[in-house]
């Protein structure tokens, strides 16, 4: 049952916000700021799709087909995920790839403490998560334990 008394929408720009707070939560300070720049490039860009020879097309799709035959119950999610991919903004395309990768570099007990940080803050309102993240970097790694250990206990 939901916490709040209206239901909340997910909708691609609530999770790009919520992406972009958690990813603030977790980053200390001294830590956070802009991502490195990318390595310098070597030679020549690649060419536009529609210069792309069959065989390198082919390359880049493949793990797309594979994946597509292989999890046919996955297929409608792929389809949705392609559409609100589209809907996006460069610059929400730029902070959902920043969240991707920081997600991948996160041990264990980040991810875990990112899931339930992203469970409770779903269902807060602007005001709520913004005394949650004020409270989260004020807090030391043994009390962020403990509150999501909390959290875990209210499910």
């Amino acid at each position: 049952m939901s916490r709040t008394a209206f239901p909340v929408r997910r909708t691609p720009r609530l999770r790009a916000l919520l992406a972009l707070v958690l990813g603030c939560l977790l980053v200390p300070a001294a830590v956070a700021g802009d991502p490195p720049p990318p390595p310098p490039a070597h030679g020549p860009p690649p060419p536009a799709w529609e210069q792309l020879t069959a065989a390198q097309r082919e390359l880049l799709i493949a793990p797309i087909r594979d994946r597509w035959n292989s999890e046919p119950e996955r297929r409608q999610n792929m389809l949705d995920h392609a559409r609100r991919w589209q809907e996006l903004t460069p610059e929400q395309r730029r902070r959902a790839r920043h969240g991707r990768n920081r997600w991948e570099h996160m041990n264990p007990e980040q991810r875990a403490q990112t899931r339930v940080l992203f469970k409770a803050m779903r269902e807060m309102t602007p005001e709520q998560r913004s005394a949650l993240k004020a409270q989260w970097r004020q807090m030391t790694p043994e009390q962020r334990r403990e509150w999501v250990e909390r959290q875990r206990g209210e499910e």
